[in-house]
């Protein structure tokens, strides 16, 4: 495992890193036993956030007594400084830590999010006081918006940005230039575009070409944690075979498949359009029963579609957004009885 200083963040993380979701599916002992072998394998960054039910506080249990040997990142996707910092606080207590390392405003997708948490009383006040009072050593923000991310890293607010990136997501490339030029710290998510990718080789070829860019897989198990970084063990080579690979999959996937680019948002009804869009990528990812759970608020509120068509001008992909929102809640309906 190699190691390197993040972005203008000062900190030094390895090369590959650790995405909170996954663990929610597991039992606490068996989600610390694998954290702790991530740890042992030589990561040492870790992402979570306040809205990953009982990750954070998985995490807190796995490193409780060697905080100072690990990067912790967490998140928080309230938009008033009230609510930001009541999730601070518990992200604190959770994580069993007096500070977070890495402290980021979660999804930050829309320029409503940003007035929020940029006008008097918003959370941008209330994290960068807690910043100065030593709760917090940096700043970041994650996003799935490309125009938004670009406008945000320009700010000077933040020290990292989160953002999709993989070999099917590949728009993210013009926010790393604009981000390197401003050393910022730059954190890819969803290496496996959600779990639309299962080649892992092919998915961390592509990836390694990018050694400035950290990676932050999730794991739901040792053989998972080793079957990673074992790859990260030889020198990378990307050659013109893997380039035929990925095509295969675009071909596969067609027009189908969700980015999550949030373009469709808002819903004048109500639904709740990218996660419902997502829900069997969730499913695949977290289980059934606990996708249900996860997704349930947005999977009901595709009932309230009126298929009138607005989301469908929007997507730049031109997705039959309706009809896929249907098929979605079948699945889920069906999850929902198991």
């Amino acid at each position: 495992m190699q190691y390197r200083v993040f972005g203008k963040t000062g900190l030094r993380v390895s090369e590959l890193g650790f995405g909170g979701i996954p663990i929610l599916r597991l039992e606490t002992s068996e989600a610390v036993r694998i954290l702790r072998h991530a740890f042992h394998r030589g990561i040492t960054f870790y992402d979570t956030a306040n809205a990953y039910k009982d990750s954070e506080e998985k995490m807190g249990l796995a490193f409780e007594g060697m905080r100072h040997e690990v990067i912790i990142a967490t998140k928080t996707l309230k938009r008033d400084a009230a609510g930001a910092i009541d999730q601070l606080e518990n992200s604190l207590r959770m994580l069993r830590t007096d500070y977070i390392d890495l402290y980021q405003l979660h999804q930050v997708a829309q320029a409503k999010d940003w007035e929020a948490i940029t006008a008097p009383g918003g959370a941008m006040d209330a994290v960068i006081k807690a910043q100065q009072a030593g709760k917090i050593r940096c700043i970041g923000v994650t996003s799935h918006n490309l125009e938004m991310a670009i406008r945000l890293v320009k700010t000077g607010l933040f020290s990292s940005v989160q953002f999709p990136f993989n070999f099917i997501e590949t728009e993210a490339t013009e926010l790393h230039t604009v981000s390197r030029g401003l050393n910022i710290g730059i954190l890819a998510m969803k290496p496996f575009a959600g779990g639309a990718i299962d080649d892992a080789k092919l998915a961390f070829r592509y990836l390694r070409q990018y050694p400035d860019v950290l990676t932050i897989p999730g794991y739901d198990s040792v053989e998972a944690v080793d079957s990673i970084v074992t790859i990260y063990d030889s020198p990378n080579t990307f050659e013109e075979a893997d380039k035929i690979d990925i095509e295969k999959y675009f071909s596969e996937l067609g027009k189908q498949f969700c980015r999550r680019c949030e373009y469709c948002q808002p819903c004048p009804s109500g639904v709740m359009i990218t996660l419902a869009m997502g829900y069997p990528l969730i499913a695949k990812r977290m289980s059934p029963k606990v996708a249900v759970s996860f997704a349930g608020t947005a999977m009901e509120s595709t009932t309230k579609c009126t298929e009138c068509g607005l989301c469908k001008t929007h997507c730049p992909y031109e997705l039959p957004i309706p009809e896929i929102l249907k098929k979605n809640y079948a699945i889920y309906k069906a999850h929902s009885s198991l």
